[in-house]
């Protein structure tokens, strides 16, 4: 779902002249741009299409050497895009071997980048840059930002990512000149326009009810194409440690989405997309039947006992101030988080070429999202609309090309909801965004196209927090064909939406008191240096990332006149910093083995509490490709260290037990998730696919469950270091006509 589609040839993505471009062979020009995945980098830049149509010109830029197709098979991948942003890309090919259905599943495991879970009922997921919080990455969808921090808690599963080209990744604050809000920078999922006429029947199934249908149709045309896809997925609740409360999520989706590619309307070139997503997930207690579990709000269905730290009594949990039981009395709906999700979204998008190096550039882009949940007795209904508008315009200016150009962003949320006791909430984290912005552009080779440089400044004015300015700066010096250093810094900044990018359900309290008086803010540096030959590929990269004004939630507070409990939503006075540094090796072993090896390693800055899930300060990875006749094999290895919980968690001021009363772990041990995915070709057709993910069965709830209680005895559900799913076996069938 949710794909805008980018015809390969006109990709603007290596520093050739135009000139050299139309002596290159199509089908050699098609092969150089499948770049294989990108384990590594560090993206500050931005890989959208403003920055793409900036480095496209007459200007004479370095050539690069294109080889023929078996000699490119031969050759190793480059692990970053040749642009002047350092872009890390996933290639269509990465996706399925990892066995991908999903854009959380295509880009976890990877240095920089992860995906974080943030609820063990829902699981909330977010994808997470450089180790900054998951609100901080903007999702695009062909270069047009239409997910908001609310939109993305859930609807990030529901991108999938059959028929994707590529899935583009940009770190940094201010990584994409049209999305400032990107603090820690940016995810472009790619399109891939059709060539040819194809049809693609894919289905999975495995353990803990995984079952999977994938339908994917392209019909070109003369002057256009258009594409029809299906996905449907199914998976269960999945209780590890026996205590009646799902570790993973059981969901059923069902996504449907048609694109619509034209060559010349009016001279324009254009690229259309339709998309919808129906999601209904459930976690906590185990089963499907959402009425029931919301209409049982009475008694105990749990065993307590049971699982690492379990209480000593199946009714209820310790109280750690007094060592008393505290039964549990609120039924199979009192622990339950239900969520239903409905997403409509368009995109469209022209460009067309005015002759002497000049372009323009239209686009467009609208979402609806709708949710309607329960939560552990609580409704929440909320209903949100996105738009975005962008006009540019790309000149040639002497030695410059200077790209200008306006967009408007307009996002909104209105919810309103009831407590278990049946008070009304409305309206508690409503608000309406609108934000009309500038933006300018320039792009300069120098020292015989050795180093390229490219400027940019916007300007936006936001109907909240008025006139803000992010500027950013991008350097690429090509020390010698095969060796290159990029440079970046830039500014970025974010307006805190509601609660619920942080709480991510309805609040116990019905009052929320604003302080936000600031946007959230950022300021990037960056360097990656790379390296590729026939053989073996390297890159490294080191980030600094700093963010004032970061945006906090108090559910405990209460008012100072009456001492009613309620919400503030207020600011840090004390800035997040995040530093790394990551390296991949990736080198070729013989005909049909190609290995990468990589680290990361980060530092976290913070005052206690700010930050509301641990960290870890080390990853490792491991991958081997094996590709020879029909069979293709693909198997990786993370490494995750220890985790300092206590400081992540703040046990100083808020400690955290057991349901036994026992203390949390102050450190979580490491630990190694391993995935195997094999496909065997039978014929030209017929593909059959086997796995497994997890192989080694790690799960948290052997340490410690996800489950947590405060001093009083209070629980929660946000005590997160490690995979809440074990080991999973699949199988399946794919068909190609």
């Amino acid at each position: 779902m949710l794909r805008a589609e980018i015809d390969v040839k006109l990709l603007p993505v290596l520093y050739v002249s135009q000139s050299h471009m139309k002596n290159i062979p199509q089908k050699s020009m098609h092969q150089f741009l499948k770049l294989t995945p990108l384990t590594l980098a560090m993206a500050l830049g931005y890989a959208l299409p403003l920055d793409v149509i900036a480095q496209t010109t007459n200007q004479a830029l370095p050539e690069v050497q294109v080889k023929g197709a078996g000699d490119k098979e031969k050759r190793i991948q480059p692990k970053l895009r040749d642009e002047i942003v350092t872009t890390e890309s996933i290639s269509e090919k990465t996706i399925q071997k990892t066995n991908a259905s999903t854009l959380n599943e295509a880009i976890d495991f990877n240095p920089g980048v992860s995906v974080q879970t943030e609820c063990s009922i829902c699981n909330v997921r977010n994808v997470t840059l450089n180790n900054l919080p998951g609100r901080f990455t903007t999702i695009m969808i062909d270069g047009i930002p239409i997910f908001s921090s609310v939109s993305s808690a859930y609807g990030l599963d529901m991108i999938g990512v059959n028929g994707v080209e590529r899935i583009d990744i940009s770190r940094g604050a201010g990584a994409s000149l049209i999305a400032p809000e990107a603090l820690s920078g940016t995810v472009n999922i790619i399109s891939k326009r059709p060539k040819k006429e194809e049809t693609v029947f894919e289905t999975q199934f495995g353990q803990n009810g995984y079952r999977k249908v994938d339908g994917y149709w392209a019909k070109p045309f003369e002057g256009g194409a258009i594409t029809l896809n299906v996905h449907g997925n199914h998976h269960d609740t999945v209780d590890s440690n026996g205590n009646g409360v799902g570790e993973y999520t059981g969901y059923k989706r069902a996504l449907v989405g048609a694109g619509l590619f034209l060559d010349d309307v009016g001279g324009f070139k254009i690229r259309g997309r339709v998309d919808g997503v129906d999601e209904k997930r459930g976690g906590g207690p185990l089963g499907s039947d959402y009425d029931a579990i919301k209409h049982s709000l009475s008694g105990n269905p749990f065993d307590w006992s049971q699982g690492k730290g379990g209480s000593p009594s199946s009714s209820g949990w310790v109280n750690p101030s007094t060592g008393s039981i505290i039964p549990y009395d609120s039924g199979r709906g009192g622990f339950s988080e239900i969520i239903f999700t409905k997403r409509q979204q368009a995109i469209l998008s022209g460009e067309r070429d005015m002759g002497g190096g000049d372009k323009l550039k239209l686009a467009f882009g609208y979402a609806h999202h709708a949710q309607d949940s329960f939560y552990e007795g609580d409704y929440y209904k909320a209903q949100q609309n996105q738009y975005y508008t962008e006009a540019s315009w790309q000149k040639k200016l002497g030695a410059n090309i200077v790209t200008a150009g306006l967009n408007y962003r307009y996002e909104d949320l209105k919810s309103h909801g009831t407590l278990i006791d049946g008070t009304a909430v409305n309206g508690l984290d409503n608000y309406t965004y609108r934000t009309p912005g500038v933006f300018l552009q320039a792009y300069r080779a120098l020292f015989d196209d050795r180093l390229e440089l490219n400027g940019s400044v916007r300007h936006d004015r936001h109907n909240v927090f008025g006139n803000i300015n992010t500027p950013r700066l991008n350097a690429l010096w090509h020390h010698t064909h095969d060796i290159s250093s990029r440079f970046a810094v830039g500014t970025g900044y974010r307006a805190p939406t509601s609660f619920f990018e942080q709480d991510h359900g309805i609040l116990s309290t019905t009052r929320i008191e604003r302080e936000i008086t600031q946007p959230e803010k950022s300021k990037n540096a960056s360097y990656a240096f790379s390296y590729a030959d026939e053989k073996q590929a390297f890159v490294a990269s080191a980030n600094y990332n700093k963010i004032t004004n970061y945006a906090l939630l108090d559910s405990s507070a209460t008012d100072p006149v009456t001492g009613a409990p309620i919400t503030v939503f207020t600011q840090s006075g004390h800035p997040l910093i995040v530093k790394g540094i990551d390296a991949t090796y990736t080198r070729k072993l013989g005909k049909a083995f190609e290995a990468t090896v990589a680290g990361e390693v980060f530092n976290y800055q913070f005052h206690p509490g700010d930050l509301s899930f641990a960290r870890p300060k080390h990853r490792a990875y491991l991958r081997l490709d094996y590709n020879e006749g029909p069979w293709q094999l693909f198997a990786r290895a993370t490494w995750t260290g220890s985790m300092d919980l206590a400081r992540f968690y703040d046990y100083a001021n808020t400690p955290r037990y057991n349901m036994d009363g026992t203390p949390k772990l102050d450190k979580s041990p490491s630990y190694w998730v391993v995935d195997l995915n094999g496909r065997y070709r039978v014929n030209k057709n017929t593909s059959l696919i086997f796995g497994v993910n997890n192989l080694f069965d790690f799960v948290q709830t052997k340490y410690e469950d996800f489950l947590w209680v405060d001093k009083n005895g209070h629980y929660d559900v946000t005590h997160f270091w490690g995979p809440g799913r074990g080991r999973q076996v699949y199988a399946g069938l794919r068909l190609e006509m």
